[in-house]
């Protein structure tokens, strides 16, 4: 499988997270794509929308597919767009990401939720500034540039960036997808989109410590216990809250692996506690132990 068709899942599954929440919020949200990859991402987006067909009823939903493709793009997602109900307005946008503030803009999609996918293009401010215009607002971006997103979705303000590198086993080239959110539950979706890929594909990912990790529900543990050791090592005691935060936004992990990876530390004196007795609350201030064993 490549790259394109494991974005394509991390997509679908995201989608099936955003948009219940986006129809809860407002009566009105828009979902844009702006991608350099084939033409099956759009396809699989539309049909996770007719999937909420019945609570569309009484909302609107504009979805901008802003690609370059020639004029069979509007003919394949003709089929789907059929499917949908008259809530759903799909409006294909010929031009390249850089048109994005522009689509955005006369679409009217400020103010309400809106989840943006920009694939290929280079970290442009006023393109990111503009994905962050929606109340909330949440992109998923890729490049295939080497380097890192985080700087550039905070400063377009996005307050949890998260980011993984896609590597296939084939040799070839990598893809960095990063992920911005104002939302806690929407960044533990995307981690839990990450790890409910399917693991066969021959992608895996590297994460931003630069450890290679195959795709399984249950990822390898001993990476996250060093990089946690490695924070308490950087910046002294921290809450299981804030430590599960840095799992969450600095590593490739979910934020329960973070608290699985401190009761094994935990358990093998690596780390202490305080209190050093009771639930492992998001209160308990965790401390690299004056002795530690390996993390591993």
């Amino acid at each position: 499988m490549s790259t394109d068709a494991v974005l394509r899942e991390l997509l679908v599954r995201q989608l099936d997270h955003w948009l219940p929440g986006a129809l809860h919020r407002s009566r009105r949200a828009t979902l844009a794509l702006s991608y350099a990859g084939e033409p099956g991402t759009a396809e699989a987006a539309l049909r996770v929308v007719a999937g909420f067909a019945d609570r569309l009823r009484g909302r609107r939903l504009t979805v901008l597919v802003l690609a370059g493709g020639g004029p069979e793009l509007p003919a394949r997602l003709g089929a789907v767009e059929a499917t949908l109900p008259t809530d759903v307005a799909v409006h294909v946008v010929p031009g390249d990401p850089a048109r994005l503030p522009v689509v955005l803009k006369a679409a009217g999609a400020a103010g309400a939720p809106l989840l943006t996918v920009v694939d290929g293009a280079a970290p442009d401010p006023a393109l990111l500034t503009a994905t962050a215009g929606g109340r909330p607002a949440e992109v998923l971006l890729t490049a295939t540039s080497s380097g890192t997103l985080r700087p550039a979705l905070t400063a377009a303000g996005f307050p949890l960036v998260t980011e993984v590198e896609l590597v296939p086993a084939d040799g070839s080239p990598a893809r960095l997808v990063a992920f911005g959110t104002g939302l806690d539950k929407s960044l533990e979706a995307f981690k839990e989109a990450l790890w409910a890929a399917d693991g066969s594909t021959g992608v895996r990912y590297r994460d931003p410590a630069g450890t290679l990790l195959d795709v399984a529900p249950h990822p390898e543990p001993g990476p996250l216990r060093r990089e946690l050791l490695a924070e308490l090592a950087r910046s002294g005691p921290r809450t299981v809250t804030e430590l599960r935060r840095h799992a969450l936004t600095a590593t490739a992990y979910r934020a329960a692996d973070a608290t699985d990876a401190l009761a094994a530390l935990l358990d093998s004196g690596t780390v202490a506690r305080d209190p050093e007795h009771g639930r492992l609350g998001g209160d308990v201030l965790i401390s690299a132990a004056p002795a530690g064993r390996s993390a591993d």
